[in-house]
């Protein structure tokens, strides 16, 4: 319920930097080379086609879903997402990163929309996420903000290591 206690601009601040995210990840990721956009440092960590596309589906599939089964459910169980066993299986390395950041674009997008658009009583509506235990749409921005926070730290040790190389 943490987002329900920030004020009006605290809260408006944070779908601010939510929306920010695509943007600092296409300049994080500008001129990249095709076999840059496929470089990881080390096994297990995620190459930039693999983090863009990790943040498009996770923004479709895990809190888009979420959003739409908290406003449409009572007391949903929300799944968790497996980012790298998914990464694996639909081989993002092999997919375009434009085309990855255009999806995450998207995505953020709507998501942001349907936040912006809950009513008060709305933001209260909750379940529970595997992994997680009891959340609501208020919990949202806050979860997805810590995300990209987890995610810039990592795009940014990439970028020192790559810079280092």
């Amino acid at each position: 319920m943490q987002y329900m206690q920030l004020a009006p601009s605290q809260r408006e601040a944070l779908l601010a930097s939510l929306n920010d995210m695509p943007i600092w990840l296409a300049r994080a990721y500008a001129g990249l080379a095709p076999e840059q956009a496929c470089h990881t440092l080390a096994e297990g960590d995620f190459s930039p086609v693999e983090q863009v596309w990790h943040l498009a589906d996770l923004e479709r599939e895990g809190f888009g879903l979420r959003i739409e089964r908290l406003l449409t459910e009572a007391e949903p169980q929300l799944p968790d997402f497996d980012g790298g066993a998914i990464a694996v299986q639909r081989n993002y390395r092999a997919l375009s990163l434009a085309e990855g950041l255009s999806a995450f674009v998207d995505a953020r997008q709507r998501n942001l929309a349907r936040l912006r658009a809950l009513t008060p009583e709305a933001w209260a509506r909750s379940g529970t996420q595997e992994g997680v235990g009891p959340v609501a749409l208020c919990d949202m921005p806050g979860l997805m903000s810590r995300h990209d926070a987890a995610h810039r730290a990592e795009i940014e040790a990439w970028k020192r290591a790559v810079a280092a190389a």
